[in-house]
C-alpha cells in the first residue's frame, strides 16, 4: 500500500507541471500538497497508521517521522506549507501564489518523494 500511495504522489508531481506552465498555480498547488500528502500518508502506512483527515497526516508525520528524525523535519514543514497554500488555491478566489512558490513546492515534492522511496528501500515493511 505505501509504494502505491508513492507511486498515486509521483503521477501527481507530474501532472501539476501541467496548470503550472499554464500559469494555473491554484491547481498546481493543489496537485503538489496532494502529492504530499499521499507520501505522508504511505509511511504512516507502514506503522499501520492511517487518519480521516489531513490535519490528522500531517500531524502524525510529523509526530512519528520528523520529530523523531526518521524522516528530515523540513518536510514536515514543506507538508505544512503546501497544505496552506493549497486551501488558499482551493478556497479563495484570488490568491498571491505565483511561479515561484510553485517551482519552490515542485522541488520539495521532488526531494520528498525521492526520501520516502529512499527509506523505504531501507526499512521495508
Amino acid at each position: 500500500m505505501a509504494k502505491t500511495l508513492l507511486d498515486k504522489a509521483e503521477r501527481f508531481i507530474r501532472s501539476a507541471q501541467i496548470p503550472a506552465a499554464d500559469g494555473d498555480f491554484d491547481s498546481a498547488a493543489s496537485r503538489l500538497y496532494y502529492a504530499m500528502f499521499y507520501i505522508a500518508e504511505g509511511l504512516l502506512e507502514t506503522r499501520g497508521v492511517s487518519y480521516s483527515s489531513h490535519k490528522g497526516v500531517i500531524s502524525a508525520f510529523g509526530q512519528l517521522f520528523a520529530r523523531t528524525g526518521e524522516i528530515d523535519p523540513r518536510f514536515h514543514q514543506a507538508l505544512l506549507t503546501a497544505f496552506s497554500q493549497r486551501q488558499l488555491g482551493d478556497y479563495r478566489i484570488e490568491t498571491d501564489l505565483q511561479q515561484d512558490d510553485i517551482d519552490t513546492l515542485l522541488l520539495q515534492a521532488k526531494e520528498f518523494i525521492s526520501i520516502a522511496r529512499d527509506w523505504l528501500q531501507n526499512n521495508p515493511v
